[in-house]
């Protein structure tokens, strides 16, 4: 139960800092200069939250139900999304965005797809 508990660690870190990003005004977070800048950030922020999910489910649960883990990562990654777009609607400056909702959701699906084709592949070579 504590093993479990622990894993959960990484995925509260990374929410935590989302929700601190969120949280500022929009004229204080500087990205790069190029388009699609924020849409990148937010792929990354959550393609790390998907990774942390995966961590908190252990490794047992991963291989015994894979399609459990993965549905998982993706209704936390868009949920989260949601209600961090949601919060972004009372920052000033900042705005809900359904493209930004779009690169969360991405950024999710990213890593699931990636972790399970790696898990697929080193199957096959076993």
């Amino acid at each position: 139960m504590m093993n479990q508990c622990v894993r959960l660690i990484p995925m509260f870190m990374v929410m935590g800092i989302i929700f601190f990003l969120s949280h500022q005004p929009g004229d204080s977070l500087t990205l790069p200069s190029f388009v699609g800048a924020d849409k990148v950030a937010h792929f990354c922020a959550y393609a790390t939250l998907g990774l942390t999910i995966l961590v908190a489910h252990g490794k047992k649960r991963r291989h015994t139900r894979p399609l459990f883990v993965f549905f998982t990562l993706l209704a936390v990654v868009v949920i989260y999304g949601a209600l961090d777009e949601f919060h972004q609607s009372f920052i000033p400056l900042r705005s809900v965005s359904l493209l930004d909702l779009v690169a969360d959701a991405s950024g999710g699906l990213f890593v699931g797809v990636m972790y399970y084709w790696w898990r697929w592949k080193k199957q096959l070579e076993a």
